[in-house]
């Protein structure tokens, strides 16, 4: 049986699980579509929050970016795993207290503002869309290897795939689809893991293979892995980091970012006690832990393998000739995500960081540049068959891939619909609209947001889980702290929420678009995205924990120059802090 025929099965067997689930659990309701119902127990609800949180960006494009920067690129882990802290500490009960469907609902109702809620829309269906573009980049690069077209007809096919059963199902559907997703992502990628960390360390468990010893050289595995990176010019595997303040900003922006994020904070309203909220998050971050704690392993292993791939006899040895290159290389250059180009015609792969300081080694060597490009996104798909691991791993993972990126696009949607139809139209526009009619507009808001995700995936402006990152600047910069003055600040007012949300917003939307292109549209960037260029040396995905600084900043500025918060608001506010007898998720 071919590879690409097993992958069928797999992917095929896995969707028709999905579709199957969306169908039996269809929503009839807008409190089904929203919330599922208000009655998801915390341990399902915890699974399916870790399977909209682990997406293409975590289980694609996160261990590509630590295998590509080594230490450096640690930031994602930190910071993600780490807001999962502040959202079970900080908001998750407290919003459940509160009981409304949406981000919007609470910012509108607790600063007692139209404009507010519609800011917050705004905020949120920027942050969303950006996300949605992470994922679907993601999607396109699953779809496009194991389908075997081109990268922009996988993301075409994944597109229409997330939409049916994202517009069939709503929350309700989401939810129970999401379990299923989050058992097969998780065995997915735990598999070729072990199978590769006994093929490497004789270890079968991946985190303890990373500080083992490398069974082919007798050196532990990451000294191995920097004797053959620095071979080949590149900086240390494990080495430091230069710019420190750029390291704990962007690990900050990613926190609060978590924590801000309205596709997550929503699921906290599927539950039925405030308390239940809590234990949600708890258990997300236990079923979040079994792969972040594997990505670090399956990135150095992953690099490693395909540096040997190229480098059988070692760095300083003849590389493969192209001609002979394997399999999988042949299969990732039909997708345009593998490109070979053979700059000094001697028929030889040649692989290296071809920078100044490296100039003098590769042209005694006789090289002529860097041959062989390879995109990070495609390390944690390729990685079974870099490492000749058996057809039905690598059909295993196809499954696994495509259910990461497809359940977080689909939470996002949803977060994009409800804001569009539940926040702007009925609690702005026509507050008379039907339930059928308030569904319709969720629907069709869905497939708008598609089209333009799918759109700007084609060109985005960065790997996976950079396009994420900036997401989560943005989150930062604008939701969170208008959620923290909410809950913990009687004396922030309408005006003053108002302006800080703006503030923190345009700042960061301004900085990023100043490097990456004004709405990500590609060479309309004012400065090249380089660190002699960013300010003070802050990186665009670093820049929402400033962004954040400066919402705060506003809020409390404006708010001591005007009103005070009416009596009642504040009641409002005490009332929320102590989470205890919240009842269902309410409509207005």
């Amino acid at each position: 049986m071919s590879q690409f025929t097993i992958n069928l099965l797999f992917v095929g067997a896995s969707f028709a699980l999905y579709f199957g689930i969306a169908i039996w659990a269809r929503a009839g309701s807008t409190k089904e579509f929203y919330v599922a119902g208000g009655g998801v127990h915390p341990v399902m609800n915890g699974m399916a929050t870790a399977a909209d949180w682990m997406s293409a960006a975590s289980f694609i494009s996160m261990a590509g970016l630590i295998a590509a920067g080594g230490y450096a690129n640690s930031t994602f882990l930190m910071g993600w795993t780490g807001g999962y802290v502040l959202l079970a500490m900080l908001l998750a009960p407290y919003l459940r207290k509160f009981g409304k469907f949406t981000v919007p609902d609470f910012i509108g109702d607790r600063f007692y503002s139209r404009t507010a809620r519609l800011v917050a829309v705004a905020c949120l269906i920027i942050a969303s869309v950006t996300y949605v573009i992470g994922q679907m980049t993601g999607a396109g690069v699953a779809f496009s290897r194991f389908l075997e077209v081109e990268n922009n007809t996988g993301l075409m096919i994944a597109a229409v795939v997330v939409f049916f059963y994202a517009v069939l199902g709503g929350m309700k559907g989401i939810t129970y689809t999401q379990v299923a997703q989050y058992c097969v992502l998780i065995v997915a990628y735990t598999i070729p893991a072990v199978f590769i960390s006994l093929q490497l360390t004789d270890t079968f468990i991946p985190a303890i293979g990373l500080f083992s010893e490398h069974t082919q050289s007798g050196m532990p595995l990451l000294a191995k892995l920097d004797e053959v990176v620095r071979e080949l010019g590149f900086r240390d595997y494990t080495a430091d980091v230069d710019n420190k303040l750029n390291m704990v900003l962007f690990t900050l922006s990613l926190m609060i970012g978590t924590a801000g994020l309205p596709h997550v904070i929503i699921r906290f309203f599927t539950v039925p006690k405030v308390a239940d909220a809590r234990w949600s998050a708890g258990w997300a971050l236990v079923f979040i832990a079994l792969l972040y704690l594997t990505a670090p392993a399956v990135a150095s292993m992953a690099r490693l393998n395909l540096m040997t791939t190229i480098y059988p006899e070692g760095p300083t040895s003849e590389s493969i000739e192209y001609a002979e290159r394997p399999d999988w290389i042949k299969t990732w250059e039909q997708t345009g995500l593998i490109k070979y180009e053979d700059k000094n015609n001697d028929g030889r792969v040649q692989f290296y960081n071809d920078t100044p300081s490296f100039n003098d080694e590769a042209t005694a060597r006789g090289w002529a540049g860097n041959e062989l490009t390879v995109n990070r996104d495609i390390l944690v798909l390729a990685n079974p068959e870099i490492a000749n691991l058996p057809s039905w791993v690598i059909g295993l993972i196809a499954a696994g891939g495509l259910a990461a990126a497809l359940s977080t696009a689909a939470g996002l949607l949803l977060a994009i619909s409800s804001a569009v139809s539940h926040d702007l139209i009925k609690g702005s526009i026509n507050p008379d609209i039907t339930e059928k009619g308030e569904l319709l507009a969720a629907r069709i808001s869905m497939f708008v947001a598609i089209i333009v995700a799918t759109y700007l995936g084609m060109n985005p402006p960065g790997f996976a889980a950079q396009v994420v990152a900036l997401a989560f600047g943005i989150a930062a910069a604008s939701i969170f702290p208008a959620l923290m003055m909410g809950i913990f600040s009687k004396r922030v007012n309408s005006k003053g929420a108002v302006a800080g949300m703006l503030a923190g917003l345009i700042s960061t939307l301004v900085y990023i678009f100043t490097y990456l292109g004004w709405f990500f549209i590609p060479e309309t960037n004012m400065l090249a995205n380089t660190p002699d260029n960013w300010l003070f040396g802050v990186s665009p995905l670093s820049f929402g924990a400033l962004g954040a600084v400066i919402n705060f900043t506003v809020a409390f500025t404006v708010s001591n120059m005007t009103e005070d918060v009416p009596e009642e608001i504040q009641e409002l506010v005490e009332s929320v802090r102590y989470p205890k007898g919240a009842g269902g998720a309410v409509d207005h």
